[in-house]
């Protein structure tokens, strides 16, 4: 008898018909049993195990559809604002979405000045920035500052379509991860290069998680979170537009340009490691 590798485990009266319809017509051999008064699913082939527990995932989060056409099953993807599955996402999104809006409804300067890269204080119509010190916090805080409506609604936006994404794919701890890195490198970056100053929003992290849906799933074929090339192209379009100080000189103000070049090349190269970590110790998973 052939041996089996077990891929899910769910209970009796979920109906796995669809998903097990779909893995036949893509040739996944696999068999499926009662035991402990659970439904077991199995596969014949173990590189087989990782993409059915991601296909199963993306299923039930309502991100995958799988629907009859022609008398053949297909899976199809489903746009869906599911939080709950994705936690971290949409906590940095609530708390950008909170700090912005009670500095719109007039929260006092000092609130400003507790979550800028560097404190601050005002005198008369100068602004004097003082040292750091031992409040490391601020390394990460400016990520969640946004200074107008385009910039928290296309920051949030973003941040939701590629976090959501990547959440989904390698699990809330490890984005945790990814996001507080790429904050601090982006905020580091935009400090390094453009001196004191009070900047902020998430775009540095956007950008750290375009890099990291670019190359990591080059390394780990079952995290499908790559951009379409139409959004990537214009993603590093804009950086470049950006870079050359087009944006300012029509008088849409000061870009991060550090933030946004550091957060993007931080989150290629955790890319290339939790990439190529994840591929080691699933060699031989794939998508379905």
């Amino acid at each position: 008898m052939s041996k089996t590798f077990r891929a899910l485990q769910v209970p009796l009266g979920e109906d796995l018909l669809p998903l097990t319809a779909l893995l036949r017509s893509r040739g996944v051999l696999h068999q499926i049993y009662e035991e402990s008064g659970q439904q077991v699913l199995s596969v014949f082939d173990p590189s087989h195990v990782q993409p059915v527990e991601n296909l199963y995932r993306a299923w039930r989060s309502g991100d995958v559809q799988i629907e009859a056409r022609a008398g053949k099953p297909v899976a199809s993807t489903v746009p869906r604002l599911e939080w709950r599955l994705c936690p971290v996402t949409t906590v940095f999104a609530l708390l950008s979405i909170g700090f912005f809006l009670a500095f719109f409804l007039g929260a006092p300067e000092q609130w400003l000045a507790l979550l800028s890269f560097t404190p601050f204080e005002v005198q008369g119509d100068q602004i004097r920035f003082l040292p750091m010190g031992d409040q490391y916090w601020r390394l990460i805080t400016p990520a969640f500052l946004h200074f107008g409506w385009l910039h928290i609604t296309f920051n949030t936006l973003w941040l939701w379509e590629l976090g959501s994404r990547v959440e989904r794919a390698t699990g809330s701890f490890n984005t945790l991860g990814l996001l507080l890195v790429i904050a601090l490198v982006s905020n580091v970056s935009q400090y390094q290069f453009g001196g004191p100053g009070l900047f902020g929003g998430m775009s540095g992290v956007v950008y750290g998680l375009l890099g990291f849906s670019w190359v990591a799933p080059l390394l780990q074929p079952a995290w499908a979170i790559q951009p379409p090339k139409g959004i990537m192209l214009f993603m590093v379009g804009w950086l470049f537009v950006c870079l050359f100080g087009v944006v300012e000189v029509l008088g849409f103000g000061a870009i991060a340009n550090a933030a946004h070049l550091g957060g993007l090349l931080c989150g290629a190269a955790l890319g290339c490691l939790l990439g190529g970590l994840s591929r080691l110790q699933n060699p031989r998973s794939e998508n379905l």
